[in-house]
């Protein structure tokens, strides 16, 4: 088929490649989800902290990707593929899944980290293609990384002939081009658009007899990064599609019904910004633990250190007192590894010394017969923003 085959638009009415969404769509979302990259971004976090930031994010992604698709794995069950375990046989497909969502993010933040990014073309998509498939056998609907050969039909909705597939998806990644001139330079509001309609249109096309949904994804998540979504939030919007899952079929099919993109988009945005919010929620709370474990550190640097052993004690016993929530003596006794290897030789008493130690420090407040941290003190230090 050429692509000059007669009627081909006629037949796809909804599939038009040119922009069918209003030009400042979503602006000031936009606006937001950039100042709030800006600030996640700008924001050191402990290397830890990050590589564990970067895990959950991987596996909320693979998680969230599949689960749309039907994949029923739990939380708990996830962790353990994420931790390299063996499910039992009857989940083995499903592991597999899992698998290869959480192999292809890593490979692509890989790239884009080491700027090996590609532009959008049909090798691309069906790379993507052969990521998520490969592996899964008879359960997976279609030949990994191949164009599918077979009309298809979902739900409602009846895709294009097979025979259309090649040229439309040219044409989109010619219309991805053309629109969106990554090449040339593209602002950030126009990358988060692109990742948006991209998945849209390989929604719309569906190109491939099994997996189009997740390569979409995949497809969304790649550009996301490319255009400068952070690493530790790259797992927001699959998320956000999963969590709000009628919501995601009912705007596909009215974008899909009124041939326009700009609730679409603007509901994808929407989920976006939100979760960049609860990111950098996360990132900041935890530099209020650093500035915290600076404080004590900085506190217990202005005292006098009349016995080596006792001190050390005194200063770990605040590091590892907890942040959150109010606790009694029973309870501090018994906290953590440290606090009952610590305090298992020593009286009671010597606990009490210590806790009080750390009241008269201003470390912790004592109300009735339980402790809690006294990390509201940082609250007073924080930047006044002046009235005007």
């Amino acid at each position: 088929m050429t692509s000059d085959r007669a009627g081909l638009a006629g037949e796809y009415a909804h599939i038009l490649f040119k922009q069918t969404w209003d030009g400042d769509v979503a602006h000031y979302e936009l606006g937001q989800c950039e100042a709030l990259i800006k600030a996640i971004s700008n924001t050191p976090l402990l290397p830890a902290y990050h590589k564990e930031l970067m895990r959950i994010s991987l596996k909320k992604g693979a998680q969230a990707t599949t689960a749309i698709e039907g994949n029923t794995l739990t939380d708990e069950e996830i962790e353990r593929v994420s931790s390299g375990e063996k499910l039992p046989p009857s989940k083995e497909y499903q592991q597999r899944e899992i698998e290869n969502i959480l192999e292809a993010l890593n490979e692509l933040l890989l790239e884009v980290l080491t700027e090996k990014v590609e532009k959008i073309s049909t090798p691309l998509l069906l790379r993507f293609h052969q990521m998520i498939g490969k592996g899964l056998g008879e359960h997976f609907d279609a030949i990994p990384g191949q164009f599918r050969r077979d009309a298809r039909i979902v739900g409602p909705y009846r895709t294009p002939k097979p025979e259309d597939v090649p040229e439309l998806v040219n044409r989109l990644c010619d219309f991805m081009h053309r629109q969106f001139h990554y090449e040339r330079g593209q602002s950030f509001g126009a990358g988060i658009v692109q990742a948006i309609v991209a998945h849209v249109y390989i929604e719309w096309i569906h190109p491939f007899g099994d997996g189009n949904g997740r390569t979409g994804r995949l497809v969304e998540f790649y550009l996301l990064l490319r255009a400068g979504n952070p690493d530790i939030a790259s797992h927001i919007l699959s998320n956000f599609y999963n969590e709000t899952r009628n919501e995601y079929y009912r705007q596909l099919h009215r974008a899909n019904k009124n041939r326009n993109l700009t609730e679409f988009i603007r509901y994808a945005v929407t989920g976006l910004r939100d979760g960049l919010m609860k990111t950098l929620e996360t990132v900041q709370k935890n530099q209020f633990e650093i500035t915290w474990l600076k404080h004590i550190y900085d506190l217990f640097g202005e005292r006098s250190i009349t016995k080596t052993s006792v001190f050390k004690r005194q200063r770990k016993l605040a590091l590892e007192f907890p942040m959150r929530g109010a606790h009694s003596f029973e309870e501090i006794s018994s906290l953590n590894a440290y606090i009952i290897r610590t305090y298992a030789t020593l009286s009671d008493r010597t606990l009490h010394r210590d806790l009080q130690l750390l009241e008269e420090m201003g470390i912790l407040v004592r109300n009735g017969n339980k402790w809690h941290a006294n990390a509201s003190v940082l609250l007073t230090q924080t930047a006044l923003r002046l009235a005007r």
